[in-house]
């Protein structure tokens, strides 16, 4: 028998963005006591702040600096995933970074495909927290990844999510696995279905958002007060 979840919510913290439902199905993944299944890509500090997510991964097309992980993981109230390169940012400075993002709080650090395997061995002889290794095709060594110390996948193959989860599951059945849930519920669930433990979320953009609630304002049927509600694109 299904027990009923009880919902509590304030006035105005009930108007937040939600990530999709299907993504509870996923087993979750347990990171320092936390069991995580939906982790919220993005670096929108508002956004974080208002959202249901388990988790945020912060991860941007930037150099990774101290300032931006100690600013998001400061403001948010859930654990914070923060990039720490792998691309332009590589050797001792990643290092260097995911030190002092485990000093700011974070929960874990996430690095690049580029990123050296020697880089991985000497940030675990450095830090306590996990090191998340991002995957895009079957071309990596993920054994090579694993030995060098990362704990956990990060699978972010687009359209191919799916399939890549699924050949990494047959060779690794227990290692856990965070990976990109697509574009819509069905997707989402084809990807836990092929072996994802978490789910990573991409939200729409501050202006999307905006846009959905400027629209309900501008309804002729909008009672002139209160917040119009939230429709997502």
């Amino acid at each position: 028998m299904d027990r009923q979840i009880p919902v509590v919510n304030g006035d105005l913290r009930s108007h937040i963005l939600t990530v999709p439902e299907t993504i509870w199905r996923a087993s979750g993944i347990v990171v320092m006591g936390r069991r995580i299944k939906s982790l919220l890509f993005s670096t929108d500090i508002a956004i974080i702040c208002n959202c249901n997510a388990d988790a945020v991964l912060a991860v941007y097309p930037f150099t990774p600096q101290q300032r931006i992980a100690n600013a998001i993981v400061t403001s948010s109230s859930i654990p914070v995933f923060c990039g720490v390169g792998g691309g332009v940012t590589n050797g001792p400075r990643s290092v260097m970074l995911a030190r002092d993002a485990e000093a700011h709080g974070a929960f874990g650090v996430v690095v690049n495909v580029p990123m050296a395997n020697e880089t991985i061995a000497q940030m675990r002889r450095v830090i306590d927290i996990p090191v998340i290794a991002t995957v895009v095709s079957e071309k990596m060594d993920i054994d090579a990844r694993v030995k060098a110390g990362a704990a956990i996948l990060n699978v972010s193959a687009a359209d191919r999510t799916p399939e890549l989860v699924r050949h990494i599951r047959s060779d690794f059945p227990n290692l856990p696995i965070i990976a990109t849930g697509g574009p819509s519920d069905e997707t989402v669930a084809e990807t836990i279905d092929a072996g994802a433990n978490a789910i990573s979320y991409t939200p729409p953009s501050t202006k999307k958002l905006f846009e959905s609630i400027m629209n309900g304002y501008r309804d002729p049927d909008y009672p002139g007060d209160g917040p119009a509600p939230l429709s997502l694109p």
